[in-house]
C-alpha cells in the first residue's frame, strides 16, 4: 500500500511539473529577436531599372547574407520572431545582370516608375 502511495504521488508530481512548463512559458519574459535586413516600402520604392550594384547599396545597404556564388543576386531576408505572437517574416530578392539592376520580387511592391531608368 505504501508503495502504490508512492508511486501516485510520483506520478502526479510529474504531471503537475509537466504541466506547468507550458504555463511558466507564459509568464517569462523573453525579447524580441530580429535578425537580417529591416526594409521599408518606401526605400524599397526608390528602386529602378539600371540602377548599378553601389546605388541599391546606397538605398538599401548590402544584404546580411552574401550568396558567394552569385554575385548578380541579392536576397535581402528580415525576420522578427516576437516574445509572443506570430513569427514575422519579409523577403526581397533582386537580379542583376554585369552588376545592372533588372528586376525584383519577393513581398515588397514594384512602384510605378521600377521600369523607368534613372537616366530617363
Amino acid at each position: 500500500m505504501k508503495h502504490r502511495l508512492l508511486k501516485v504521488s510520483a506520478i502526479a508530481t510529474l504531471i503537475l511539473g509537466l504541466s506547468s512548463c507550458s504555463t511558466l512559458n507564459d509568464l517569462v519574459y523573453r525579447i524580441d529577436i530580429p535578425q537580417g535586413n529591416y526594409l521599408e516600402q518606401r526605400d524599397v520604392e526608390k528602386l529602378r531599372v539600371g540602377m548599378t550594384q553601389e546605388q541599391v547599396a546606397f538605398i538599401l545597404g548590402r544584404p546580411v547574407a552574401e550568396n558567394a556564388f552569385d554575385n548578380d543576386r541579392w536576397t535581402y531576408v528580415y525576420e522578427m520572431n516576437p516574445n509572443h505572437g506570430d513569427i514575422y517574416r519579409r523577403e526581397l530578392t533582386l537580379d542583376f545582370n554585369q552588376g545592372v539592376l533588372v528586376d525584383m520580387f519577393g513581398d515588397f511592391e514594384k512602384s510605378e516608375d521600377f521600369d523607368t531608368p534613372l537616366d530617363s
